[in-house]
């Protein structure tokens, strides 16, 4: 029974260092790893993130950041922007990221050239913030294919996230885009 416990802290912490530093600290030619997918726990006490499959980066802040990427509000995106004539009457509903900055809007999305003003997180896959560029992939014909639009996200004081996955709160698994953009994440 120990040894599992030491094996899980052990892969734990295998996986935050991943996180922390990518694997240019382990091999020159292997390629970053930006992003992790996490599923809480079933019996997950934090109404946060109870049910919760978490996107989560290294690389957009000091520490790892995360957004909820399975809980779509009742919001709809074409609430946020009445004056985009091609999301009217669409379904697509606004995501809420996690419980950090509930007021901030963000957004991933799929690209085929990295595009300023977002940072990519997984091989073609990329986050930002800027609204310009928002107002631009919803002028688009199917505006929101390979679009999520959300409202906060998740971040973690340092050392709390490997505390979290040490305690088996959360299952690790490397990020895909299908997981992200799929209908039911």
């Amino acid at each position: 029974m120990r040894e599992g416990i030491f094996v899980r802290i052990g892969v734990a912490l295998a996986l935050c260092a991943l996180l922390a530093f990518g694997p240019a600290a382990f091999a020159d030619d292997a390629k970053p790893l930006t992003a992790i997918l996490m599923t809480a726990r079933s019996d997950l006490p934090d109404p946060n993130f109870k049910d919760s499959v978490v996107l989560v980066t290294n690389n957009l802040g000091p520490g790892p950041l995360g957004l909820i990427v399975n809980r779509p509000t009742k919001m709809a995106v074409a609430s946020l922007f009445p004056d985009i004539a091609s999301l009217e009457g669409a379904q697509a509903k606004v995501y809420f990221g996690g419980p950090v900055h509930v007021h901030a809007v963000s957004f991933l999305f799929r690209a085929g050239e990295p595009p300023g003003q977002a940072s990519a997180v997984l091989d073609g896959v990329y986050m930002s913030t800027n609204l310009e560029l928002l107002r631009k992939l919803l002028a688009r014909e199917e505006p929101m294919e390979g679009l999520r639009i959300f409202i906060g996200h998740s971040g973690w004081a340092p050392g709390q996230l490997e505390a979290e996955i040490a305690r088996g709160d959360w299952k690790l698994e490397k990020a895909a885009p299908d997981a992200i953009f799929d209908a039911k994440p």
